[in-house]
């Protein structure tokens, strides 16, 4: 795609939005529609854009698939975690009032924690089949 200049000069601006769109909807889906879910489709999105428009090579140098195992895995831990250390603390499972003094502030750390955990398991396991649908997954 060298010789398509227009398309590669679009893509350098929306990349950028698209990835800072993902991180308004990760910080605010608490308060409006959106949360981890959406965020990370939104910010897995915007990687395939690249992908698509500058190579996969040049992607997949950047994020290769083992890192994006580490971050799947490290979101379903922050998720998991979250739901223990409330545990911990003497509440139930996935409590929040248990995670601050304050049961308000309680809640908004435990839905920020868990959004933030769903949002990178999600990116990351998007971004992993996409790789596995390229047929490049493999030899890494």
């Amino acid at each position: 795609m060298l010789h398509h200049t227009v398309l590669r000069v679009i893509a350098k601006l929306l990349v950028p939005v698209i990835l800072l769109f993902a991180l308004y909807v990760q910080f605010h889906g608490e308060y409006s529609p959106g949360g981890g879910f959406q965020a990370g489709v939104i910010f897995a999105s915007g990687i395939i854009l690249y992908a698509l428009v500058f190579g996969l090579d040049d992607t997949m140098r950047a994020l290769p698939p083992g890192v994006l195992k580490i971050l799947s895995a490290s979101g379903v831990l922050l998720y998991a975690g979250v739901g223990l250390d409330t545990l911990l603390l003497g509440g139930n499972y996935l409590d929040y009032d248990w995670l601050a003094d304050s049961p308000t502030h309680g809640q908004h750390l435990g839905i920020f924690l868990v959004e933030l955990g769903v949002g990178i398991t999600v990116a990351s396991t998007m971004l992993l089949l996409y790789y596995a649908f390229t047929g490049r997954e493999q030899g890494q």
